[in-house]
């Protein structure tokens, strides 16, 4: 299998944009029609996915200890969507045939035997997790809706109770869907571990978002909801150690680092925590009321909520990593940033500037997952960038 040869060729079929998911999926359908059910009828954000997805793999591909993680939590991840072992061979052969559709004179024998064996190494290694995950948890889980706070015009909390135990870390992000959906998303809770399993998640309803509209507009206490299993790890405490924090968020981007404060006093470590969470006004700040309290509850805990808009400076925009790196030099702490994919990268790019380094630099990492840039779908187009959360 020659890597630079499959990056090349990806790279060339890649350059025709949209056409290309278009292309194998109606490939896909046509050959196998009784995939279709498995997928959304809106397959807009299904087709960015999977050139994210694939982009990501040829990347990784001469790095096989890195892909196999990646490759490993995507095969488990994908039992919620039904996809059995007996589906890899169908969308190989959909894969295959948009390769050499694009590539037309360049698609070589050479060619498609590499394809064909870095595809069957990812299917294997795919299917052999998701037979491993089969032992260990269900495809997903059964939640009942317990508590649904309107929090303003786009946003709700939910409370929601899996049937069964549904184990996760702060900071981890759990797969959701409404069963009149073929769709998911992804949220982080916005609480550590409970005894009583419940999950709090802040949604906000992104336009044309068939789930997050559905949680915001169309659910209601008694509702049932579906889990997927926890994925993620950018998030987690797991590699700061015992350091103190300087945790950063826009929006609905406040839920799993709320999640995190928890597990702090949880651990009743000595750790000190700061807080930025940052809204566009401080009328759209829709868990001050949470806010508040944990203030008033932690003596190592402090809060600042950041306006990014303000009538007395008209043009300018104020982020929370501004307002941070404005009050304080944190480059002993270990930082923690989550928010909209722009708000993210504007952060870390702000952060390296003013000398951190990437090994105390924790978020997730825009696109580079199949259901990563569903967290974020919802991209702003307005001269003022949006700091909301995104899709969270």
């Amino acid at each position: 299998m020659d890597v630079s040869r499959l990056k090349r060729s990806w790279s060339a079929v890649a350059a025709h944009g949209d056409q290309v998911p278009l292309y194998f999926y109606s490939t896909l359908f046509l050959t196998h029609p009784q995939t279709r059910q498995m997928f959304p009828t809106n397959m807009a954000g299904q087709r960015d996915r999977l050139v994210a997805a694939l982009g990501h793999i040829v990347s990784q591909v001469d790095q096989v200890d890195r892909l196999a993680g990646y490759l490993q939590e995507l095969g488990a991840d994908h039992r919620k969507f039904a996809v059995r072992a007996e589906h890899y061979p169908a969308v190989g052969q959909a894969l295959l045939a948009t390769l050499r559709h694009f590539l037309a004179e360049a698609w070589t024998d050479e060619l498609a035997q590499d394809w064909s064996a870095a595809y069957g190494l990812v299917a294997k290694v795919m299917t052999e997790a998701a037979q491993a995950a089969e032992a260990v948890q269900p495809p997903w889980w059964v939640a009942e809706v317990v508590g649904h706070e309107r929090r303003g015009f786009d946003v709700a909390v939910l409370t929601v109770r899996p049937q069964y135990l549904l184990p996760f870390t702060p900071g981890q992000s759990i797969g959701l869907s409404h069963p009149a959906l073929r769709s998911w998303r992804y949220y982080s809770p916005a609480n550590a571990p409970r005894a009583d399993g419940t999950l709090e998640l802040h949604v906000r309803a992104v336009p044309g978002g068939a789930v997050s509209s559905r949680l915001v507009y169309g659910c209601a206490v008694g509702d049932q909801v579906h889990l997927a299993a926890p994925v993620g790890d950018g998030l987690t405490l797991s590699s700061a150690g015992s350091a103190n924090l300087l945790l950063l968020a826009a929006g609905t981007g406040w839920a799993p680092l709320k999640a995190l404060v928890e597990q702090v006093a949880a651990e009743e470590s000595p750790r000190r925590v700061d807080l930025y969470v940052g809204f566009r006004s401080p009328g759209e700040c829709y868990d001050a009321e949470g806010l508040d309290k944990l203030a008033a509850s932690y003596p190592w805990l402090t809060v600042t909520q950041v306006a990014g808009l303000d009538l007395q400076r008209p043009g300018e925009f104020v982020y929370p990593v501004d307002r941070a790196l404005a009050d304080g030099d944190w480059r002993s702490r270990h930082v923690y940033v989550c928010g909209s994919d722009d708000v993210v990268a504007l952060t870390v790019a702000a952060l390296t500037r003013a000398g951190y380094h990437r090994g105390q630099l924790h978020h997730e990492d825009p696109g580079q997952r199949w259901y990563g840039p569903a967290w974020r779908s919802a991209v702003s187009t307005s001269p003022v960038p949006d700091e909301r959360g995104g899709a969270r």
